[in-house]
């Protein structure tokens, strides 16, 4: 069998796992007939020689592939193939995390394995930071930050869109010219290296949910 799971509900996920290896695997030789790998450090040949082994005492292998959306086009040509006529002998999971619903590689795989769709996380940008931050709430703008750069998005991505929402701000324009200057130290603080990229953004955070009026 050939599952997708797509979403980023990690508990659900990790459930619905654990189901499938009391379904796949004997307890005594799970060590032995299950394979946990990442995508992003996979190459093609890494993943082949996965697919060959074979199983220990026990009917089934399992191999789990996390963050599948990160697989190289030559892994993803590989995995189609095999999912048009897969091995009785291995149970495939494909762990997709935050995807493009236009992924082509996503798409056709889904109508060869059985897909399994989790919550999924809204959109999270700077503008949305952006938001959080005018309705002064910090523990909520926190929350979002740090989401942001564990996604991977760049501290100069995330002061460039706060930038922009705010410097074309007619309504305040001094709270507009207030938190501007904040983010101009924050990219000095950055640069010059005085302090790390994310606690100068906490910093930044927390100073622009101070005292200042709304930008409505």
């Amino acid at each position: 069998m050939v599952y997708l799971f797509l979403g980023q509900d990690s508990l659900s996920k990790d459930i619905q796992l654990r189901q499938i290896k009391e379904q796949s695997l004997a307890k005594n030789v799970e060590q032995f007939n299950l394979d946990t790998i990442y995508a992003r450090e996979l190459d093609l040949k890494g993943l082949q020689e996965k697919f060959l082994l074979l199983p220990v005492n026990n009917p089934k292998r399992m191999i789990v592939i996390k963050d599948a959306q990160l697989l190289k086009d030559e892994c993803r040509r590989f995995i189609i193939d095999y999912a048009k006529d897969p091995d009785n002998r291995l149970d495939l999971v494909l762990d997709v995390d935050k995807y493009d619903k236009r992924d082509g590689f996503i798409n056709e795989l889904s109508r060869y394995a059985k897909t399994v769709r989790f919550r999924e996380e809204p959109k999270v940008d700077a503008f949305v930071l952006s938001r959080a931050i005018e309705m002064n709430k910090p523990d909520q703008a926190l929350r979002l930050l740090a989401q942001l750069l564990r996604d991977g998005e760049r501290p100069e991505r995330v002061l460039g869109g706060l930038r922009f929402a705010w410097e074309r701000s007619v309504s305040y324009p001094q709270e507009a010219k207030r938190r501007l200057k904040l983010l101009l130290a924050c990219d000095i603080d950055i640069k010059t290296g005085k302090l790390k990229p994310d606690f100068a953004l906490e910093k930044l955070v927390i100073g622009l949910c101070g005292a200042g009026k709304p930008l409505h």
